[in-house]
């Protein structure tokens, strides 16, 4: 990370004001974030629908500054043949990222965006409404109006190929249908082939060990004994309750994570915080130089996922993970996990078994979840799925992906909150980050050899300091497929997971 040295003074005096709108957008974008987060975590319901509309003017003055006449004029002289060679590597990223966002968003209409943001934040409470009550069609309105929105939105983003493509962009910078069509057709194809191996397996694990009922609050005693431990820093962010848990960065001295607790279910809120912790120690670790610029965040979504999915499964599923932490999850639960040795608990987490849910989902029909919503979005944007027949559509598209059909739209249409916040485009997100993930395994355990040893002494600060060294320091600054590239040497493939999956339960099942 260069420091720009050589510009003249007029040319100075640009990049001066483009820092300084640079850290006003990303300042603004931290109370937002703020703002967004008690909306869903602590706000009383009938004051959220009240405090959309001022969520909704923040955000249009974001993105008026964002768009604005004198952010175009900077990026024009900065972005110059002569003088963008001449920036340092963060000023680059700041502007690329500033400018990407520019022209792609430039031209949609102020008054279509304030409507676009008080809609999404009011449409969070129908979908929970909805979501309690089983009732699609308490949602059905606001979804309509979103997707009609995000399809006026592709227009004015322009893009190649397919219109789904402009939706994607926004999350994986690059990314196309056409490339992600190929990287999905070999995972689904090999995932099914060994789904199809498990299920004629005569070893598989049992799960009675999660049939009983574990109090809420110990497992909120054991989360907070967990994160610090796998280096989430406490003392820099904090872990609330949610209906849908996520992470929300504040800046890099406060990230807020949340998960949800079902006392019928202790592996939602173990594995879910594990999760939330990849995202939040992701930001916690990003360099201190890049603070208050729009480069300290991740790379994209998918990079994003990779850190998330990294720890919850390739660390957190692992039996060394268990081997060291299992007796902690024993004391806390004497009565359900006693008379069950680490071996039933291992085999357990990993039991192969198409579900509803796709954020309780294992490691191998997690990917079918996503290529499902995938081809649902697909559809949606191209105008060949309506959102009324979604309900029907999503259980056409279990039943053919994963051979079950969900008994309620809460399991089944109602399940995810991404569409209701406008996430059109998000999902693919969740399988790039498996398909990261595995690659940077791959190469984490040639230059840490002992890699498996460390999680099962617990010297988790000697896997995140290899991870803040390679991936997280350096925020936004690469696009993900110079980040991928840098750290394991080669563009992103399908080879990594598909060998990581086979691997596993070649294992677990004795196949």
């Amino acid at each position: 990370m260069s420091i720009t040295q050589g510009l003249n003074a007029a040319l100075q005096e640009k990049l001066n004001q483009f820092k300084e709108l640079d850290q006003k957008i990303t300042h603004l974008n931290s109370v937002l974030g703020l703002v967004e987060w008690d909306q869903k975590v602590m706000a009383p319901k009938k004051g959220r629908s009240i405090f959309a509309n001022s969520i909704g003017t923040l955000s249009t003055e974001i993105f008026k500054l964002s768009i604005s006449k004198e952010m175009g004029e900077l990026l024009e002289a900065l972005t110059a043949e002569d003088v963008y060679p001449q920036l340092d590597d963060v000023t680059k990223a700041t502007v690329r990222e500033r400018n990407n966002f520019y022209q792609q968003s430039k031209s949609i209409p102020t008054e279509l965006y304030n409507e676009y943001i008080v809609l999404t934040a009011n449409a969070n409470d129908a979908w929970e409404e909805a979501r309690e009550t089983n009732n699609f069609q308490v949602y059905q309105p606001y979804l309509e109006r979103i997707v009609e929105i995000k399809k006026q939105f592709t227009e004015y983003y322009g893009y190649e190929g397919h219109p789904y493509n402009a939706l994607l962009n926004e999350f994986e910078p690059g990314l196309t249908v056409g490339k992600l069509d190929p990287l999905f057709a070999e995972l689904r194809k090999s995932s099914i082939d060994l789904l199809e191996r498990i299920k004629q397996s005569s070893a598989k694990p049992s799960g009675e060990i999660f049939e009983k009922l574990y109090d809420a609050n110990t497992q909120k005693e054991f989360n907070q004994f967990l994160l610090p431990k796998i280096g989430f820093d406490m003392n820099a962010g904090r872990l609330d309750e949610t209906v849908h848990p996520f992470a929300q960065t504040v800046n890099t001295g406060d990230v807020r994570i949340t998960t949800r607790y079902l006392e019928e279910n202790v592996r939602s809120a173990i594995f879910g915080t594990i999760h939330e912790a990849g995202h939040g120690i992701y930001e916690q670790n990003i360099s201190p130089e890049l603070e208050g610029t729009s480069v300290s965040t991740g790379a994209s979504f998918g990079i994003h996922e990779s850190q998330s999915r990294f720890l919850e499964n390739m660390v957190g599923r692992s039996k060394e993970f268990w081997k060291f932490f299992y007796q902690d999850l024993q004391n806390h639960f004497p009565d359900q996990l006693g008379t069950h040795d680490l071996d039933d608990f291992y085999r357990a987490v990993n039991i192969v078994e198409p579900s509803y849910i796709r954020v309780e989902a294992d490691e191998l029909t997690y990917n079918l979840h996503i290529m499902l919503r995938y081809e649902i979005e697909k559809g949606l944007i191209s105008g060949d799925i309506a959102v009324k027949d979604l309900p029907a559509i999503w259980n056409e598209k279990m039943k053919d992906y994963l051979g079950i059909v969900p008994p309620t739209d809460t399991l089944g249409v109602l399940q995810d909150v991404h569409w209701s916040f406008g996430g059109l485009g998000y999902f693919p997100s969740y399988s790039l980050g498996n398909l990261y993930a595995a690659q940077i395994l791959n190469t984490i355990k040639k230059e840490l050899p002992d890699f498996s040893g460390h999680i099962e002494r617990g010297e988790f600060t000697v896997i995140q300091s290899w991870l803040k060294e390679k991936i997280h320091q350096y925020g936004a600054v690469y696009t993900p497929d110079e980040l991928i590239k840098k750290v394991t040497g080669e563009s992103l493939n399908a080879t990594y997971l598909v060998n990581y999956l086979e691997e596993k339960y070649v294992k677990v099942y004795q196949l």
